[in-house]
């Protein structure tokens, strides 16, 4: 279903509220867990713990914008506020001309327990986001399916989630016949648990054989493979070399002579023959009977006899 869009398009998918609750209280457990709410790049390096709870007397009384600020500073809060407005930026697109132009990354949540002058107060700070223990969403715990978000609790609001939610011993108290999910693993730390002494005894020891494998080499590529199937092509090999080498000093002759005949010519000067190759001298007897070139004093001693 593609443009334009359609007013019966399927916009929403029905959820089981089994599943729904699950998911909740998932993001509520990752909130909870500092390496999980750094990973998601909220700045709590200075934050005295996680999750961090403030008593009622100190925080539902704030009515001023500037008093929030002095809160989140003196709890070290406010650098995650600072982080939001350093990333705000121009949106892509042409959400731009549909008042809804600048984006931001999100900031501290600020979970309550009964509406006051506290939502007035943190309203107005970039990327700060206020809910109510009683309507707890997802959307806000988990913003873009990226569990470990920043929360902020009153004391209050933090006491009402047994009620809520239960415990994994106690049904809730306002929910009907709903028990907290156990943990699957009831230790997520793998490398200590692999490292015990239980595991350990357990498991076999590895294997150290190595499996033999034979490389298969190509024989017009590698020289070594090819002389072992054929020990005469080191000897064609030479031969081609040898034979290589002669062309070439024949081609660089050529060049040679060709170049002299040419500069002759541009000088107006007839060719000179050019010198033959120097052959030995043969004795025409000699060469007749296949002696080839003789010693001179031999050929003087033979010389005499004929006489």
């Amino acid at each position: 279903m593609f443009a334009p869009t359609k007013t019966y398009r399927r916009w929403h998918r029905k959820v089981n509220k089994n599943q729904r609750r699950y998911a909740l209280v998932s993001a509520l457990a990752a909130s909870a867990s500092a390496p999980l709410v750094l990973a998601r790049g909220n700045r709590i390096e200075k934050i005295p713990e996680i999750p961090l709870i403030i008593s009622d007397d100190t925080i539902v009384s704030l009515e001023k914008t500037s008093a929030a600020v002095k809160l989140l500073t003196i709890i070290h809060a406010y650098e995650d506020v600072e982080k939001v407005k350093r990333s705000t930026k121009i949106r892509c697109g042409k959400g731009k001309m549909r008042n809804r132009r600048r984006v931001h990354r999100r900031g501290p949540l600020v979970i309550y327990d009964q509406k006051s002058t506290l939502c007035r107060a943190f309203r107005n700070l970039p990327g700060v986001d206020l809910c109510s223990v009683n309507r707890l969403s997802l959307l806000q715990l988990a913003p873009g399916g990226h569990l470990g978000r920043f929360v902020i609790w009153t004391k209050s609001a933090y006491a009402r989630l047994d009620a809520l939610y239960g415990t994994f011993g106690r049904p809730s108290t306002e929910k009907l016949h709903y028990i907290l999910p156990r943990p699957k693993l009831l230790s997520s730390d793998l490398h200590r648990l692999i490292a015990s002494d239980e595991i350990q005894s357990a498991i076999r020891l590895p294997k150290k054989t190595s499996k033999y494998t034979v490389h298969r080499k190509n024989p017009l590529r590698n020289l070594g493979f090819l002389i072992k199937l054929n020990p005469y092509a080191k000897t064609q090999r030479r031969r081609e070399l040898l034979q290589s080498n002669i062309r070439v000093k024949k081609t660089e002759r050529a060049r040679k002579i060709s170049k002299k005949k040419l500069a002759l010519k541009k000088a107006g000067k007839a060719a000179e023959p050019l010198p033959a190759e120097k052959k030995p001298k043969l004795d025409k007897r000699a060469h007749k009977k296949g002696r080839g070139r003789q010693n001179p004093r031999k050929k003087a001693f033979i010389k005499m006899l004929h006489q």
